[in-house]
């Protein structure tokens, strides 16, 4: 790939402020980035990285103001936005799709619309309903009676169980399980364990994306519902009867109890585990490594564990660290009032 600066400033409606001429084939990190890369400035920390030496192009925001005669800049609203932009116009490897479906509508049991592409060793059960433009990788098993909408991709290796649905648009990962049973058991008065039947469904709104090895499982009775535009990270777990609500950020490693409720545009980071039955209102934003258990306020910012608001989660913690300093001062001042006790009994 080879496009001059100009080429991408008005891709982006960027200014650009030195060689606009600049042949530029490939994109980089702005630690990395060498003669004949585009980069992106995206916060203050990362301008050690721009140096008199550097003669490659960066994408600033338009109020930059610093001068580096031998770097190009385009100037545009939002960097990292304009970033995206390009790479997804010019600098996205091409990938292999499978072939469009040979079988005719009556070879099959199931239901598909046009420009359906499928994989080998796909297994599409009876019933299902398959969407215009759907592509599905090789490995993939789909259980009778799911339904899948326009535009998904399904990525080799996902398990799809019977009676789900599937939004338009999803981009599902290799590795994903969805609609397996739900963690049901009643325990019985010799101790063991009565498997609860597992009835409900899982409920894919539009513009979802799965990562990889994610597991959402079907409700008991009734849907585990993702709605739309919520972005869920690799290896999370979606217990049954949970609703998420739309355009959420889910990171890894998290998991979900049953019939939690999340509401739209929260934030989970990493590691993060809910309790089960508790309600997470709308703006909230969870802080890594937290165990939420119970149910969390509209637009607040939590961390820790017990789970609070962030502010005093961090109190505690600075506390925290001078635990052993106020412990061994504790004792001392301990000493010293015994002294005075012993005294004052000695002078009684």
């Amino acid at each position: 790939m080879e496009i001059t600066v100009e080429e991408i400033a008005s891709l982006v409606g960027g200014e650009v402020v030195g060689d606009g001429k600049k042949i530029i084939r490939n994109v980089a990190k702005i630690e990395e980035a060498g003669e004949d890369d585009l980069t992106f400035l995206y916060q203050e920390k990362y301008e050690k990285y721009l140096s008199p030496d550097s003669s490659f192009a960066v994408l600033v925001n338009k109020d930059f103001s610093k001068s580096y005669p031998s770097l190009t800049f385009i100037k545009v609203a939002e960097p990292y936005l304009a970033f995206i932009k390009i790479i997804e116009k010019y600098f996205i490897p091409e990938v292999e799709l499978p072939p469009l479906f040979s079988k005719t509508k009556d070879e099959v049991n199931f239901s598909f619309g046009k420009n359906f592409r499928c994989g080998e060793n796909v297994s599409i059960g009876k019933n299902c309903k398959i969407g215009d433009d759907v592509t599905i990788f090789s490995n993939v098993a789909i259980l009778n009676d799911v339904e899948i909408g326009d535009g998904t991709v399904i990525y080799p290796n996902v398990t799809i169980r019977e009676r789900c649905k599937i939004g338009k648009r999803n981009i599902i990962h290799s590795g994903v399980v969805i609609g397996s049973d739900g963690f049901g058991y009643y325990k019985l008065s010799d101790k063991s364990y009565k498997k609860i039947p597992q009835i409900g469904i899982v409920v894919l709104e539009d513009d979802v994306e799965v990562g990889a090895n994610t597991c959402i499982d079907r409700a008991s009775i009734g849907e585990t519902r993702i709605k739309k535009g919520t972005k869920i990270d690799n290896l999370v777990q979606i217990a049954h009867n949970v609703v998420i609500g739309e355009n959420c950020a889910i990171s890894g490693q998290t998991g979900f109890a049953g019939s939690t409720k999340v509401g739209n545009n929260v934030i989970v980071a990493g590691q993060v585990g809910f309790a089960d039955h508790i309600v997470v209102e709308d703006d909230v934003v969870v802080m890594a490594k937290t165990g939420v258990s119970h149910s969390l306020k509209k637009g607040k910012v939590y961390f820790g564990y017990p789970v609070m608001e962030v502010r005093e989660a961090f109190k505690l913690h600075a506390l925290y660290k001078n635990l052993p300093e106020l412990r061994e001062k504790i004792f001392e001042l301990d000493k010293k009032l015994n002294e005075l006790v012993q005294k004052l009994n000695e002078s009684k």
